[in-house]
């Protein structure tokens, strides 16, 4: 009888991953504002547990509290209502890459050991990391250019697991973290930003400095510690002490807006003084990705930037950013061997190739 509900959940938690390795996440829907810019806008925060050690310090006992008095809140937490919660250190490798690629998990987490996991509600747009490098994580991602409506869900998810779980706080510095960089608000505010024209023009140089400049942050495709792919560029606040959270986000919209106006300045210079070239670009990479028998991930990545810069530009309006959104992440390596089952025989880059056609083909009704 006591193992059934062990069973129970690990079965939801391999269902959960299932579906991951097929479909994209609520928030790639691309039915956000500016999509084809701004791919995601997220809020995560940093707590916790008043009375426990952090980070380290914290020991296997520690941690397994964290877990324990965490699982059991999630349960009358009405925002986490079907959330499933992973338990990370169990995964083999794969899944836990699949979970990096999938954005809910850092690369700490998944190498980290002792007891850890992740929280994960039924649309991915919200999550709780656990016994990261703080015992919780809170986040909520947002398709499109959404920093607000990100916020306002994590906070509201902050609030209902307050009144159920006591914080590490301070009146003088605010919540308190592991790292001193995270005190104060111990908010990251984010956005997943993408920018061609401005590299294609050679201006990404000069925006960057901007945002450094001001206070800002500049990473890859999965956050700190990860290069730039595809164009993507992930911008980010790095004060949390001293701020309120209202005027991060409203710092980090400001900014956001400043780069879409510059990315939309440049891709008018590109069609104004290159549009032969530019055209030409982006359907020779339309037409590799909807023929290829053979293409690495970085090639993916490439050719798919060009292919969205067309859709941002209207010179591709019948491809929906859903579909380039499905193809950016499903073509990765994790996922890519967890839904078709590969192995290193499998010749993955055939199989990815297979997959990228299939998106691309045109459905029945619009023939």
């Amino acid at each position: 009888m006591s193992d059934r509900p062990a069973k129970g959940r690990a079965d939801g938690s391999r269902r959960l991953l299932e579906k991951m390795a097929r479909g994209p996440a609520g928030w790639l829907s691309g039915d956000g504002p500016r999509s084809s810019i701004v791919l995601s806008s997220r809020v995560r925060l940093a707590r916790n547990l008043k009375g426990v050690p952090f980070g380290a310090r914290a020991g296997d006992d520690g941690r397994e509290v964290v877990v324990a008095e965490t699982k059991g809140a999630a349960g009358a937490v009405p925002a986490l209502r079907g959330s499933v919660y992973i338990d990370v250190a169990a995964l083999p490798e794969i899944d836990r890459q699949l979970l990096v690629e999938r954005h809910l998990i850092s690369r700490d987490l998944a190498a980290d050991g002792g007891s850890r996991g992740v929280l994960v509600a039924p649309d991915e747009r919200l999550s709780v990391l656990v016994n990261e490098e703080d015992h919780l994580r809170l986040q909520c991602v947002a398709s499109g250019y959404q920093l607000e409506t990100a916020w306002g869900a994590a906070d509201e998810l902050d609030t209902e697991i307050a009144s159920r779980l006591a914080y590490a706080f301070s009146d003088a510095w605010g919540y308190l973290t592991a790292c001193p960089t995270n005190v104060g608000t111990g908010m990251r505010a984010s956005v997943l930003v993408h920018l061609p024209a401005l590299v294609l023009t050679k201006q990404i140089g000069r925006v960057l400095q901007g945002i450094t400049q001001v206070g800002l942050a500049v990473r890859g495709l999965h956050g700190e510690g990860t290069e730039v792919m595809g164009n993507f560029f992930q911008v980010s606040n790095q004060a949390t002490l001293g701020l309120a959270e209202a005027d991060i986000v409203r710092n980090l919209i400001r900014v956001t807006q400043q780069i879409i106006d510059n990315e939309d300045s440049a891709a008018e210079v590109l069609l104004r003084d290159a549009r032969a070239e530019i055209e030409d670009k982006v359907f020779r990479s339309y037409g590799i990705l909807s023929h290829c028998r053979v293409i690495s991930t970085e090639e993916v990545m490439s050719l798919s930037s060009a292919v969205r810069l067309g859709v941002h530009l209207g010179i591709l309006g019948a491809t929906p950013v859903a579909t380039l959104n499905k193809i950016l992440v499903l073509t990765q390596p994790a996922h890519l061997e967890h839904a078709l089952r590969l192995t290193p025989e499998s010749a993955p880059d055939h199989k990815r190739a297979d997959m990228i056609r299939s998106l691309l083909a045109p459905s029945p009704s619009s023939n």
